[in-house]
C-alpha cells in the first residue's frame, strides 16, 4: 500500500491537505532548526529516520517526538534497495525499527525506500512487516542545495490537496531546508492549506 495512491484521491476534495515530510535524519543541528520552524507555525509533519543517525543523537529523536511529529522508518543505513537480497531489506528495515522504539518506545509502521526505489521483494517484505510505504508528489531536491527561492517558488506553485513533500533533515553545510520553509509555510497557510501527517493523510481515506 502506497499513500501516493491516497493523496491522488484527495486532490478533489474541497480540504487542502498537505504533508511535510523529512528524510535521512535525525541532525544534531538541522532536525532542531526545522522543529523550531514547525513549532512556529504549529504544524506537524512525518520524519523519514535512519537508524544508525537514531543511535548517535538519541536526544534529537526524542525530542522529535516530544514535540508531537511523526516517526517513520528509513532503513538502518540508507543503503540501496538494489543491492539487497529479501533478508537484508528485512534487516534493515527491523534494525531501524527496533533503533527508534529503543529510543522513543515507538513502533514505525511508515515507511519510506531510499531514493524512492521499489520492487516487488521490497513490497513482499513490507507486507510480511507491517509497513505501508509513502513516497512523495513534490521533490524539493534540497539535497542537491536547490537555492531556498527555488524551492520555494516551485512549493508554492505547485502545491495541492494531498501532496506529499520531500525534504530532508540531514544534508551538508548550508542547507537550503530551513531558509525555505520559512518563506513557503506562511503563504501555503494564507492559501488555505492544512498541514498534516502522512499517517493522517492515510488515515481520512480509510
Amino acid at each position: 500500500l502506497t499513500v501516493n495512491v491516497f493523496a491522488e484521491s484527495l486532490a478533489a476534495q474541497p480540504t487542502k491537505r498537505i504533508v511535510l515530510t523529512f528524510d535521512d535524519g535525525p541532525h544534531p543541528r538541522q532536525t532542531r532548526q526545522i522543529l523550531d520552524v514547525l513549532d512556529r507555525y504549529g504544524i506537524k509533519a512525518t520524519f523519514f529516520v535512519i537508524g544508525v543517525n537514531v543511535s548517535n543523537y538519541p536526544g534529537i529523536i526524542e525530542e522529535v517526538k516530544a514535540r508531537g511529529h511523526e516517526l517513520a522508518n528509513h532503513t538502518q543505513t540508507h543503503s540501496h534497495e538494489a543491492r539487497l537480497n529479501a533478508q537484508a531489506l528485512r534487516n534493515e528495515i527491523s534494525d531501524c525499527e527496533r533503533e527508534v522504539y529503543m529510543q522513543t518506545g515507538e513502533r514505525c509502521k511508515l515507511f519510506r525506500p531510499p531514493e524512492g526505489a521499489m520492487s516487488d521483494s521490497m513490497r513482499q517484505v513490507l507486507k510480511e512487516l507491517g509497513y505501508t510505504s509513502v513516497l512523495w508528489t513534490l521533490d524539493t531536491r534540497d539535497w542537491a542545495h536547490t537555492p531556498p527561492d527555488e524551492i520555494s517558488d516551485y512549493i508554492i506553485q505547485n502545491a495541492k490537496n494531498g501532496d506529499i513533500i520531500l525534504m530532508h533533515d540531514y544534508i551538508g553545510a548550508n542547507s537550503p531546508t530551513v531558509k525555505a520553509l520559512e518563506t513557503f509555510i506562511p503563504i501555503l497557510l494564507d492559501q488555505g492549506f492544512t498541514f498534516v501527517t502522512a499517517g493522517e493523510l492515510l488515515q481520512s481515506k480509510r
